[in-house]
């Protein structure tokens, strides 16, 4: 059970928000099937969840809807699915030339910013391609395939190839350094990289592939490396036929539209089709912090996923035919694969996708392209509306925000204060605001209010959604009063959890469902509902951060620290942070030889936390940089020996 015993309430309930009652009358789901929904899924989940999941397109039917042998679970385990059918071929014969995603890039050169915009048919040509190329290379369903990528359209297609192919993939946030991308690769035992050699963030070119070649100098399970020549020859360059362009390392490097575009109709026919894949195929692993240094694979099946992703995608953001629909996460990230890729695309939705930083090349970029492409759904980051807060109201009063009907939040609880400044500065005071609870090992959305029919309160991510049995325990299992904080834990299966870590199904076990009995989910986050409630959650209660939405281990990063030659021990805690939501702190104790070199000179010590940074920065990522290093000859311990973190969070809080 985690070390913290009580939990701190200090949320503003004092305001409820109805609904616009324009927009509830136009809302797709009704508070009278809401109401339905909820009764099902209270009195009878398993139906409740067989009927969401039979809206999809099957290859096969399924007959069973759920296996339970705690902690492991099956869905729809009979039943035949690919998710780029779903994603993909079904929407042809009826929105085949509809707008599937429309890009920009970052640069403004000329004016006008790089863009591209593909149709479903456009998408499901370039998807078969390149699910054909991954087949000629050898790979077979099962096989693990790495994407480490930029956020350009081709990403998306490298997912969606790999589900046509049964092959699984394991997205790796280009954020990441040489060394956690070769860790990760080699955990998965990818055969497979696909890469880019470089993307854009904040005016620089970041190169993807030079970090590609660093790590998989150490990852001898890659066979080959498929790489996007954006130097060379740019997005879309469909004419570019040479297939081998070099060598990284001991892998064979494929160019990524000449390997793409070296089939005949009758081996695309032979070589693109959508592989038959039961419920549980493993869909894709993708790596999560966690209180141990080494990252979590977790592991999601694709039709309990899919389910989870297309129910939630429609309802929670009442998912029209005519809107343009733009989530701004990575999809490095389980948001960027559960709402920017397979939730949209499996309801033929037309996707915005923009690569680059939110206030890069001017600060009112996202409202420039807002009122532009006439977004009508936006999903963000609390961390972005803070940081745009900062900015002030002119930059979007400048600009037509009309489009927008519907705006959502996501990673971190969202303060009162920015809720409303988002409600009122950027929906105008008419659109309804979705604040969704969920996590990466959930899959798809637990806690939401759903447009059209729940009044909302700043702050708080209200109700749990149908199918879902959400509950607050004390320690020994007991759902706690209304009004008192607890442990957010999930009673029963649901199809979109995730199945396992992967190689590693006891910690799974000991991660996530040791710490209550009856297989019962424990988040690792504090909660609460209120009188009416309404559920309010009070951030992790174990050794994670939450630094602007991403999950980072202190593990991971005290890892790193003690990998550098000077530090004999680190102790990493957060701190709250008004823009990240926590930030970073790391109290070091340096080795003796250290502190007899370095002593009081308080440039070398400079230097060396710099160093320290960079190290970091190196080992993980710049997102694993600390904010501040303190360093302390030595670390406060219990007499067992165990670091007292709780103090240090207390002098990393107050400064001292």
């Amino acid at each position: 059970m985690s070390n913290s015993d009580s939990f701190s309430v200090t949320l503003n309930e004092t305001r409820v928000f109805k609904v616009p009652s324009v927009f509830a009358a136009n809302a797709e789901l009704q508070e009278s099937e809401y109401l339905n929904r909820l009764a099902l899924g209270k009195s009878d989940p398993e139906k409740y969840w067989a009927d969401a999941a039979r809206e999809l397109k099957w290859q096969k039917p399924f007959t069973k809807i759920l296996e339970w042998n705690p902690p492991f679970a099956k869905w729809f385990e009979d039943g035949n699915i690919n998710a780029s059918e779903n994603c993909i071929d079904r929407h042809l014969a009826s929105s085949g030339g509809k707008a599937a995603i429309t890009w920009e890039g970052e640069p403004i050169v000329g004016g006008k910013p790089e863009s591209i915009t593909w149709t479903y048919s456009e998408l499901h040509d370039r998807t078969v391609r390149m699910a054909a190329g991954l087949r000629k290379l050898g790979l077979k369903k099962g096989d693990r395939v790495a994407i480490y990528m930029p956020l350009v359209p081709e990403s998306v297609v490298a997912m969606l190839a790999c589900a046509r192919a049964g092959l699984t993939h394991t997205v790796i946030f280009g954020g990441f350094s040489a060394e956690s991308l070769k860790d990760r690769v080699n955990d998965a035992g990818a055969r497979v990289v696909l890469t880019a050699d470089f993307g854009w963030r904040k005016g620089a070119k970041l190169g993807l592939r030079e970090q590609v070649e660093k790590a998989i100098a150490g990852a001898p399970c890659v066979e080959s490396v498929i790489t996007l020549r954006r130097e060379e020859v740019g997005l879309e360059d469909t004419q570019s036929t040479g297939e081998v362009t070099g060598k990284i390392a001991h892998a064979n490097e494929y160019d990524w539209y000449g390997i793409s575009y070296s089939f005949s109709k009758a081996e695309l026919n032979s070589l693109g089709g959508a592989e038959v894949c039961g419920a549980e195929h493993p869909l894709f692993i993708l790596y999560t912090s966690g209180t141990t240094g080494k990252p979590k694979g977790i592991v999601h099946s694709t039709g309990g996923f899919l389910t989870g992703a297309a129910r939630s995608t429609k309802d929670v953001f009442d998912l029209k035919s005519d809107d343009t629909y733009w989530c701004t996460a990575d999809i490095g990230w389980i948001t960027g694969h559960t709402y920017l890729v397979y939730g949209p695309l499996a309801l033929g939705a037309s996707v915005f996708i923009y690569e680059g930083a939110p206030t890069t090349p001017t600060p009112d970029r996202f409202w420039e392209m807002i009122s532009r492409r006439k977004v009508s759904i936006l999903y963000t980051a609390p961390t972005a509306i803070r940081a745009f807060m900062k900015l002030g109201t002119d930059l979007p009063k400048n600009h037509d925000l009309s489009s927008l009907r519907v705006l959502g939040t996501v990673g971190e609880p969202i303060n009162p204060e920015a809720w409303m400044w988002y409600k009122d500065t950027i929906g105008g005071g008419r659109c309804p605001i979705v604040d969704t609870y969920w996590q990466t090992e959930t899959g798809s959305i637990v806690v939401s209010p759903l447009p059209g029919v729940v009044a909302t309160k700043p702050g708080s991510a209200t109700f749990p959604l149908p199918g879902y049995d959400v509950a607050i325990l004390d320690k020994a299992g007991e759902p706690v009063p209304l009004g008192r904080g607890g442990y957010l834990v999930i009673r029963k299966p649901w199809p979109s959890m995730a199945r396992t870590i992967f190689r590693d199904p006891e910690r799974f076990k000991e991660t996530y469902f040791s710490n209550f009995k009856d297989g019962i989910y424990f988040t690792g986050d504090g909660a609460r509902f209120d009188e009416q409630g309404y559920l309010w959650c009070l951030g992790r209660v174990d050794d994670v951060l939450n630094v602007s939405g991403h999950r980072l281990g202190t593990m991971e990063i005290e890892s790193a620290l003690v990998s550098h030659p000077a530090v004999a021990e680190a102790a990493v805690v957060g701190r709250p942070d008004e823009l990240k939501g926590q930030g970073i702190v790391a109290f070091v104790s340096l080795k003796s030889s250290q502190v007899k070199a370095l002593g009081t000179n308080a440039t070398l010590l400079k230097s060396l936390k710099d160093e320290l940074r960079a190290h970091v920065t190196k080992e993980i990522g710049a997102l694993a940089r600390p904010d501040e290093i303190r360093f302390s000859d030595g670390l406060p311990k219990t007499r067992s020996g165990k670091i007292m973190r709780r103090l240090l969070r207390e002098l990393a809080t107050t400064g001292v």
